[in-house]
C-alpha cells in the first residue's frame, strides 16, 4: 500500500510539472517576445465601460475582454502623478519621487514632483531586451513643463524612443497644454505631421500611435504605452459623438447607479452579496438643472466612446500589419472617477475675470495654461452651472454627482483609497494565451505589478543599478502566471498613501482610513490630520460599508504595523506637512 502511495505520489507530480511545464511553452510559443500595448485612460471610474457595467458603449474594449482576462480587484495609485510614477517604475509612489504631484518640489526624497533618477521605467527595463518603445498621451511625472527648461524627466530621456503627447496633466481637448513631439513642444496648428480638420486631442493620440506602429522596425518587437486623457475634464467632445447619448440619462443618477449595478452582478464583476454603497449627492428630483446635468454625463460618455473607437482602429491596425496574434494589450485606469468640481458649479459666466485682460495665442505660441481663459481664434472660455461642455469654449467637469455613478457602487472617489478612488479594470488580451470567453480573477492585483509582469513577458533585465545610481527592487509581482490560469498567491500586502489617505490590502482584509490637509492653499498645505482606521473583509463587503475594526483586533493590529512599516521604508515619512491631533 506505501509502495502504491509513493507511486501515486510520484505520478501526481511529474503529471503537474507537465501541466506546468506545457503552460509556459504556451506562453512561449503564442508570445515570441510579444508587442506590448499599455493602454491607461484617465480619471474614470470602476463602472464606466461596458464589460465592467456601463451603458456607455465600448465595444472594441468589451470584445478584447470577451476574449481575454479581466480583474476584478485590481488597483491603482489614487490620482495622476503618483499612479503614472509607480506603473512606470515598479515602485511605490514616494519611492519614485512622486508622493503627491509635479506641482510642488517638497524637498523630501518622496515628494520631489520629479520621477527619481534612482528608478528605471519600463522603457528603459524592455529596451535591455532590444524593444522598440514608443509613449502617445499624458507623461505628468516631470517637474519642468516648459520647451525652455531641463528635459532629463521627459520621455525620451527615460527610455522612450518616440513620444507624442502632453507634458503636463490635463487641459484642453481641442488645444492642448504643453503639446510635444518627441523633444520639442508644439501646437496642433504648426504641426506638419498632423492636420486634421479639427483637432481633437484623443484622435491625435490614435493617429500618432499609428504612425508609430506603421514606421516601426519591423524585425524588433515593440512596447507602446498609451495614455489617453479620456475621460478626465474638462467635459470635451465631439457633436457626433455627443449626439450618440442623447436622452440616455435623462432619469437621473439613480437610476443609471442601479442599472449599472445590476449588470455588474450579472456580468459577474461584482460577487452575488456585494451591496451598494449608499448615494453620496443630492436625489435626482432635488436637482433643478436636469438638462444641464444630464447633458454633462452625455458629453463624458462620449469622451470615452472616442477612446473605445480608438482603441477599435489599433487593433484594426494590429490585424493589418499581421501583428495582432503576437501583441499583448493591456488597459486600465489611473484612478477614480473625479468629484473635483471644475467650473462646475456658480453663476454662468467667463473663466476670464476681466474680459478684457485675456489675449489669444498666436498659432505657434506654446499654450501652457491647463485652464486657458480664451480660445486661439478669440472666443471666452464658459464656466458655471449652465454649461454642460462639448465645445471648446467650455470648461467645465461632470462633478461628484456623476462621479459617483462612475464608481458603483462604491464610496469616495479619486484622491482617497476607499474602493472608490483605487479600484480599476483591468483587461489583458494575449492571443493564444488567454483563451476562453469572458474570462475573470479576483487575484489582488496592484500597478506595480506591471514591471515584473513586462520583464517576464519580455525577457528584460530590472537592474540593481543604473546610470550611478542604485535602484530599489521592484515592489510588484509578475502576472503572467494569472493569465494563464496558474495559480498565484499575493503573500505580501499591498500599501497606499496619498494626503494622508492610506490604506494596506492583505487577503480579504484591508485596513483604511481618510485623511485631512490642512493650513494652506493647494500644494501648499503645512499641516495633516489622519482620520480613523476602518477594517473591512473584501471578500464579504467589498463596498466597505461594514467596519470590523473592533470586533477584529488582532488583525486590526497586524494590518496597521503592516503600514506603518511600509511607510517608513517606501519613503512616505518624512512627509511634507506636520502632523496634528
Amino acid at each position: 500500500m506505501v509502495h502504491i502511495k509513493k507511486i501515486l505520489f510520484t505520478f501526481s507530480v511529474a503529471l503537474m510539472i507537465i501541466q506546468v511545464t506545457a503552460q509556459s511553452r504556451k506562453v512561449a510559443k503564442n508570445a515570441r517576445r510579444p508587442n506590448i500595448i499599455l493602454v491607461m485612460s484617465d480619471d474614470m471610474g470602476f463602472s464606466d465601460i461596458g464589460c465592467y457595467g456601463s451603458e456607455i458603449k465600448t465595444p472594441n474594449l468589451d470584445e478584447l475582454a470577451r476574449h481575454g482576462l479581466r480583474f476584478t480587484q485590481f488597483y491603482n495609485g489614487a490620482r495622476c502623478c503618483p499612479t503614472r510614477a509607480s506603473l512606470l517604475t515598479g515602485l511605490y509612489p514616494q519611492q519614485a519621487g512622486m508622493g503627491w504631484m509635479i506641482n510642488v518640489d517638497h524637498q523630501l526624497p518622496g515628494y520631489r514632483g520629479d520621477l527619481s533618477s534612482q528608478s528605471v521605467t519600463l522603457a528603459q527595463v524592455v529596451k535591455s531586451a532590444g524593444y522598440s518603445t514608443f509613449m502617445a498621451g499624458k507623461w505628468h511625472v516631470s517637474r519642468n513643463t516648459r520647451d525652455d527648461g531641463p528635459k532629463y524627466n521627459w520621455p525620451l530621456q527615460r527610455g522612450f524612443d518616440r513620444f507624442y503627447g502632453t507634458i503636463q496633466g490635463g487641459g484642453n481637448y481641442y488645444d492642448p497644454a504643453t503639446l510635444c513631439r518627441d523633444n520639442k513642444l508644439i501646437t496642433p496648428f504648426t504641426d506638419s505631421l498632423y492636420q486634421p480638420d479639427k483637432f481633437y486631442y484623443t484622435d491625435a493620440l490614435t493617429h500618432e500611435v499609428g504612425r508609430f506602429i506603421k514606421e516601426r522596425k519591423k524585425d524588433v518587437p515593440f512596447f507602446l504605452y498609451l495614455a489617453y486623457t479620456a475621460a478626465h475634464w474638462p467635459l470635451h467632445a465631439k457633436p457626433a459623438d455627443i449626439a450618440k447619448y442623447k436622452g440616455q440619462y435623462d432619469a437621473g443618477w439613480e437610476v443609471i447607479r442601479e442599472n449599472r449595478f445590476k449588470k455588474m452582478k450579472e456580468l459577474g464583476v461584482l460577487t452575488a452579496g456585494t451591496e451598494l454603497s449608499p448615494l453620496d449627492v443630492k436625489p435626482w428630483t432635488e436637482e433643478i438643472k436636469k438638462a444641464v446635468q444630464s447633458g454633462r454625463m452625455e458629453v463624458y460618455a462620449a469622451q470615452i466612446d472616442a477612446m473605445d473607437q480608438g482603441i477599435g482602429q489599433i487593433m484594426t491596425l494590429l490585424k493589418t500589419e499581421h501583428l495582432d496574434d503576437n501583441t499583448v494589450v493591456i488597459f486600465l485606469q489611473d484612478n477614480g472617477g473625479c468629484a473635483e468640481e471644475i467650473g462646475s458649479l456658480g453663476k454662468t459666466g467667463p473663466w476670464a475675470e476681466d474680459v478684457t485682460k485675456p489675449r489669444a495665442l498666436q498659432k505657434d505660441e506654446i499654450e501652457y495654461a491647463v485652464m486657458p481663459r480664451i480660445t486661439r481664434e478669440g472666443k471666452l472660455v464658459m464656466k458655471g452651472e449652465d454649461i454642460s461642455g462639448g465645445p471648446e469654449t467650455t470648461y467645465v467637469s461632470y462633478g461628484q454627482v456623476w462621479a459617483n455613478v462612475s464608481n458603483t457602487p462604491f464610496r469616495m472617489y479619486k484622491h482617497w483609497v476607499h474602493e472608490g478612488g483605487i479600484a480599476t479594470p483591468l483587461i489583458v488580451y494575449y492571443p493564444g494565451v488567454t483563451k476562453g470567453t469572458n474570462q475573470l480573477t479576483s487575484f489582488t492585483g496592484q500597478i506595480m505589478d506591471l514591471m515584473p509582469t513586462l520583464v517576464e513577458l519580455t525577457g528584460g533585465v530590472y537592474p540593481k543599478r543604473f546610470g550611478n545610481n542604485d535602484i530599489p527592487p521592484m515592489e510588484g509581482v509578475s502576472l503572467v502566471s494569472v493569465f494563464t490560469n496558474t495559480s498565484l498567491t499575493r503573500s505580501k500586502a499591498v500599501c497606499w498613501e496619498h494626503e494622508m489617505n492610506r490604506a494596506v490590502r492583505l487577503g480579504d482584509w484591508k485596513l483604511v482610513a481618510k485623511g485631512e490637509l490642512l493650513n494652506g492653499g493647494y500644494g501648499l498645505w503645512k499641516n495633516y490630520r489622519r482620520g480613523p482606521w476602518e477594517l473591512y473583509n473584501m471578500k464579504s463587503d467589498r463596498s466597505e460599508l461594514h467596519d470590523l475594526s473592533a470586533k477584529y483586533p488582532a488583525k486590526f493590529k497586524e494590518l496597521s504595523t503592516i503600514w506603518d512599516a511600509y511607510a517608513k521604508r517606501a519613503l512616505v515619512f518624512p512627509a511634507p506637512w506636520a502632523e496634528v491631533q
